[in-house]
C-alpha cells in the first residue's frame, strides 16, 4: 500500500473514482465515523486549523458531520449527505474558502496514519487504497487559490 499525494494544480480535475464499497463495509459506520471525527481533531492542531471554525464548536461539529455524512456517502454507505443537503456540489460548497494545494497536502497527510492503522484492524489494504485514491484526486478539485 503507497499512501502518496500526487501534486495538483489548480483547475484541473482529474476523473474521480469512488472508493471501493468493501472499504465502507470492512470499516463499518461506527469505525468510518471515528476515523473522520480523529481526522478533524488532527486539523484542529495542523497548520491548516484556520481553515475550519475552530472556535466555534457547533459549526466545527457541524464540519466533522457533514464530512463524514459526505465521505460514509461516498464510500457507499447511507445517503445521509443527500438527505441533510441535497446534491453534494462539493466545488461550489468549497468555494468560499481559500483552498491552495499546500492546504490540500496538509489535509491529505493528516489522513495518512489513521488510514495506516486501519491494516491492523484487519482493514484490506487494496479497500484502504482506495479510499485513499479517492480522496487524493477529489481533494484536487478543491484546491481554487494559487496561495
Amino acid at each position: 500500500m503507497k499512501l502518496l499525494i500526487t501534486d495538483g494544480t489548480i483547475g484541473v480535475r482529474p476523473p474521480v473514482t469512488k472508493p471501493h464499497p468493501g472499504f465502507f463495509q470492512e470499516v463499518g459506520e461506527a469505525r468510518f465515523k471515528e476515523l473522520v471525527y480523529k481526522h478533524y481533531e488532527l486539523i484542529e492542531v495542523s497548520d491548516i486549523a484556520f481553515l475550519f471554525p475552530i472556535h466555534d464548536e457547533d459549526d466545527f461539529d457541524e464540519a466533522k458531520k457533514h464530512a463524514f455524512n459526505f465521505l460514509v456517502e461516498i464510500c457507499g454507505g447511507p445517503d445521509y449527505f443527500t438527505q441533510d443537503r441535497g446534491k453534494h456540489q462539493m466545488v461550489g460548497r468549497h468555494a468560499p474558502f481559500r483552498i491552495d494545494e499546500a492546504g490540500r497536502q496538509s489535509w491529505l497527510a493528516l489522513y495518512a496514519p489513521l488510514l495506516e492503522a486501519l491494516i491492523d484492524e484487519g482493514v484490506t489494504e487494496e479497500y484502504i487504497q482506495s479510499f485513499w485514491d479517492y480522496l487524493d484526486i477529489f481533494s484536487m478539485w478543491l484546491v481554487n487559490t494559487e496561495k
